[in-house]
Order: C-alpha cells, then sequence, then structure tokens
C-alpha cells in the first residue's frame, strides 16, 4: 500500500494559526508550546452548524463518516483562477459515481499557497455541482483551496455551504493530490474532537493500493 499525506504544515504561511513558547527544556525540564489555531485554518474539515444548517457539531459526527474507500480523484489541474465548477468538469465520473463515494477535487492549488490568489482567486463549486454532490449522496468531497466557494462573497460561500453541509462531509486546505497516481483511492480524514465545535483542522491521508 502507498500512504500520502494530504495535509498542509502549520506554520506561518497559514493564517490564522500561531505557536508561542510554553515552557523550555533547559528552564522547565520540558518542551512545551501554545497554539492558537482558527478552527477553519490549513487543511481542516466543517461541521453543519458552520454554516447555521442545523445543530450537528464536529464532535458528534462517528469515526466511520471520515473513512471512505471509495474516493475519485478528479484531475482539474488546468483549471484558471477564479474557475466556476460544474458537473460537466467531472469527466467520465459524472456517470461513475455511487452513493456513498467521495470526491477529491485535484486542482494543484496548494502550490499557491502564500500568495494572493490562494484564497482570493480560488476555484469554486457551481450550484449546480453543489447540488448534483447531493443528489448522488456524496459522502464526502476533498479541495485543495481554503474553501468550497469565494470566501469574499458571503452570499455565494453560505449558499454552498448551506446546499452541502446537511449531507456531504467538506474537507478544504488539502495538497498533494497531485502525488496520487490512482484516480480511486480511500480516503481518510480525522478531526480533532472539539465539544460544540463548528470544525477543526484535520489529518488527511489516501491510501493505494
Amino acid at each position: 500500500m502507498i500512504y500520502t499525506d494530504l495535509t498542509l504544515e502549520f506554520s506561518e504561511a497559514i493564517a490564522g494559526y500561531s505557536i508561542s513558547a510554553a515552557k523550555d527544556l533547559k528552564t522547565d525540564g520540558w518542551n512545551a508550546s501554545n497554539l492558537h489555531i482558527y478552527t477553519h485554518a490549513g487543511t481542516h474539515m466543517d461541521a453543519p452548524v458552520h454554516f447555521g444548517v442545523g445543530n450537528r457539531t464536529i464532535d458528534q459526527f462517528k469515526v466511520q463518516d471520515f473513512i471512505c474507500d471509495r474516493t475519485w480523484v478528479v484531475n482539474l489541474s488546468s483549471v484558471k483562477n477564479s474557475q466556476l465548477l460544474t458537473v460537466q468538469d467531472l469527466g467520465s465520473i459524472e456517470h461513475s459515481i455511487q452513493k456513498g463515494d467521495s470526491i477529491l477535487f485535484r486542482t494543484d492549488w496548494y502550490k499557491k499557497l502564500g500568495t494572493e490568489a490562494y484564497r482570493n482567486q480560488l476555484p469554486r463549486l457551481s450550484e449546480e455541482l453543489a447540488k448534483w454532490l447531493v443528489s448522488k449522496e456524496v459522502k464526502l468531497i476533498g479541495v485543495e483551496p481554503p474553501s468550497v466557494a469565494n470566501v469574499n462573497d458571503l452570499e455565494e460561500v453560505s449558499l454552498i455551504h448551506k446546499i452541502l453541509l446537511d449531507k456531504v462531509i467538506i474537507v478544504e486546505g488539502l495538497c498533494n493530490l497531485d502525488k496520487l497516481s490512482s484516480d480511486m483511492v480511500t480516503f481518510m480524514a480525522f478531526p480533532l474532537k472539539i465539544k460544540g465545535g463548528d470544525g477543526s483542522p484535520c489529518r488527511a491521508i489516501a491510501i493505494e493500493q
């Protein structure tokens, strides 16, 4: 099996993250740090309560919700800045998807981390595509940009999240999808178990046979 880490490293490049020393080996006997992390920073998972889609919080998911053996990897690496993704962009997967499958959208967008385009010109899901994902009963979707929708357009970002979050788990801020050689993988993404959490950073991996 081949294991690929799809998780961004927390560093100064990640907005909403900071670290400070809590203990020092020389003076305290051990090293320890204080972390300050926005719940939707880096590679993270959204909970329905994030956009007021019911009251379900991140700690209320079951562990098996975070694992999908049939996860399609869609190669959209030729996307343009701010492109609106449609069902047609899925190619043959449109006709092969089964209930309970998941989809990872490869755009190579993580390579733009640290640039203005990463957050402000991200490719995003169309309303048509979001509704299609729900109608097909897709379990989980993963994207490389920090959001599935335009974060600078409250109407759009609210609409797309509200369509998806009642039925589909959303993981945002992925990386390294270009390192996968298969178009079908096992995907896992495990968030922190935060009581009442609207979302959480998560560790995401893909497994290829």
